[in-house]
């Protein structure tokens, strides 16, 4: 099984790096970018064993039939990974299509 993101997501993890850093949620900048590399390599190694949920009619903008699952980073950031399952030559594929946080999106959870 295998964990692949849309390239929309790829950007957003580098955006996020950024934006992490000028927001000053981390004084520096190599922290940021190894909390996002943490992130990315937590989604990738766990997605498939995390308990998941079917996502709610308002996350469809992202793709059709989502599921989620949510990754807790620290007391007060969860991360909601939205991905569709694929099956390839038999092998099943996870493509993560968005990602958010519970301070932007936990109020249509």
């Amino acid at each position: 099984m295998s964990v692949l993101f849309l390239p929309e997501v790829q950007q957003y993890f580098q955006e996020l790096e950024t934006l992490l850093f000028e927001m000053e949620y981390f004084s520096f900048e190599e922290f940021a970018v190894r909390y996002v590399q943490e992130l990315i390599l937590d989604i990738r190694d766990t997605l498939p064993l995390r308990p998941s949920k079917k996502a709610p009619p308002y996350f469809k903008r992202y793709g059709k039939d989502l599921y989620y699952a949510v990754f807790r980073k620290n007391k007060t950031t969860q991360w909601y990974v939205f991905y569709n399952h694929y099956w390839n030559d038999g092998e099943v594929h996870l493509l993560v299509c968005y990602i958010s946080n519970n301070h932007i999106v936990s109020q249509h959870l």
